[in-house]
């Protein structure tokens, strides 16, 4: 049996991550008591179940906290299980609230909005690097479902290196493992012509080809990252998650992150994802 459990802060596109599940094929259960995880389990596995998906938050109170010894106990049944964890910065979630006009789970009519998201930010610490992290503040619904896409079909049995660009204007992504400014290179936005283009365009990509610094950042990223792998494989990481940053996120990040995983992805599992881009 293959267990998908989602977590993450509320707003965070916890809903939307459940029913892409839902629409691969998956048995999904939304808002488990956590303690009651382990005998749904036991009696979809007996039903003949093979592929579940369980949403578990904070609505699930203290028993939350007890889902890392819980999940172990699964494992060690056989099951095979993933963890998806869905975050975002706390303003953002405030925001998302606030035009849904939508209550907070751990409202109260005392607390305020902000209050809320903290609280809940600080009941699901303990659980919130036990799977794979991803930031949604920046990410819109179509992106979001590309993305649980592309974490459904990876082989997990293996480590996979995620390379991610990022504009330092909109933040740096709270699911970064390594983080590069490479905001000291020359920048094509200055360029009227490569101004409304990517690092994926073949003109930013000459461009960048042909500025020495940007090819001494990619041998000094690609070497640290090329040193230090075998560690992570070594201490049993699911998802090692590379974010490259530059002002904006369109140009100079776009270009290292494409060519990076083209060099790793000869002897890595990798991914590509361009947060600006909604790619």
């Amino acid at each position: 049996m293959q267990l998908f459990l989602i977590s993450g802060l509320s707003g965070s596109g916890k809903s939307i991550a459940l029913k892409v599940l839902e629409d691969s094929g998956y048995y999904c259960v939304d808002n488990l008591p956590a303690d009651l995880l382990a005998a749904l389990v036991e009696n979809l596995q007996r039903a003949g179940y093979s592929n579940i998906a369980v949403s578990i938050d904070v609505r699930s109170a203290n028993s939350v906290q007890r889902l890392p010894p819980l999940l172990q106990q699964i494992k060690q049944q056989g099951v095979d299980v993933h963890v998806l964890f869905l975050d975002a910065q706390s303003d953002t979630l405030v925001k998302r609230f606030s035009e849904t006009r939508r209550l907070h789970p751990l409202s109260d009519g005392i607390k305020t909005l902000p209050e809320c998201v903290s609280q809940e930010r600080e009941l699901l610490a303990e659980i919130s690097d036990i799977g794979h992290h991803i930031d949604t503040a920046e990410l819109n619904a179509n992106a979001l479902r590309a993305w649980i896409k592309q974490f459904i079909k990876v082989d997990r049995a293996r480590l996979t290196l995620l390379f991610q660009s990022f504009g330092y204007k909109h933040g740096i992504p709270l699911d970064s493992d390594l983080v590069f400014d490479v905001r000291c290179l020359p920048n094509p936005h200055y360029d009227a012509m490569l101004r409304p283009l990517t690092g994926r365009d073949k003109a930013v990509i000459e461009f960048l080809d042909n500025t020495p610094g940007a090819q001494d950042m990619f041998g000094d990223i690609r070497d640290f990252v090329e040193r230090w792998l075998p560690s992570f494989v070594a201490d049993n990481r699911s998802y090692l998650t590379v974010a490259i940053g530059c002002t904006g996120g369109q140009h100079r990040s776009v270009y290292l992150a494409e060519k990076l995983a083209r060099y790793f992805e000869h002897q890595q599992q990798v991914l590509v994802r361009h947060r600006e881009l909604g790619q």
